[in-house]
């Protein structure tokens, strides 16, 4: 596994790109809302990239819903590259790239999700702004602090995957 050679970041990366504000994560990365919440209300992003290789079984149980949801909490587009195929007799990624726009529709995928190639959409700045101005997430997001207080993006141990479904994903 990835996680026993591979440190966490210390930092949230937003970049200035000509499509926009690009806020970059990885694979795992999906799995916590806070760290695109701060990528997109604390530092700017309008884009969310999220370069992955998620397995079949996991890939096909929470791929697309995650991305979706990443993309409606944020109200960011969400462009996700994803590595496809068999690497070896122990791993296959599960593939289908795609990106969603602020609204959580997809807007664009490959043909075959299964193979490589690259997923084209525009970004719609406009659509942007008005997603952010008929529902104002990140308005409501500061007052509510005041209830629930700070969510703070700490780190991530080692040990974050339960052992059941940690058996699945090999």
């Amino acid at each position: 596994m990835e996680s026993r050679s591979t440190a966490p970041g210390t930092e949230a990366v937003v970049v200035d790109t000509p499509a926009g504000r690009l806020g970059l994560t990885t694979c795992y990365d999906l799995r916590f809302p806070e760290l695109f919440a701060h990528l997109t209300w604390e530092r700017g992003a309008q884009v969310l990239a999220v370069p992955s290789a998620f397995t079949v079984v996991t890939g096909a149980a929470h791929w697309e819903v995650l991305l979706r949801a990443r993309a409606i909490e944020c109200q960011a587009y969400v462009v996700a590259a994803a590595q496809a195929g068999r690497h070896n007799t122990k791993r296959e990624s599960y593939g289908h790239a795609l990106i969603v726009d602020p609204w959580g529709t997809v807007v664009a995928r490959l043909p075959d999700p299964r193979v490589t190639g690259i997923a084209i959409a525009e970004v719609d700045f406009g659509l942007l702004a008005r997603t952010r101005e008929r529902m104002p997430c990140q308005l409501h997001r500061e007052k509510g602090r005041a209830a629930y207080g700070n969510v703070i993006l700490a780190g991530v141990s080692a040990n974050v995957a339960s052992a059941t479904t940690a058996a699945n994903m090999d």
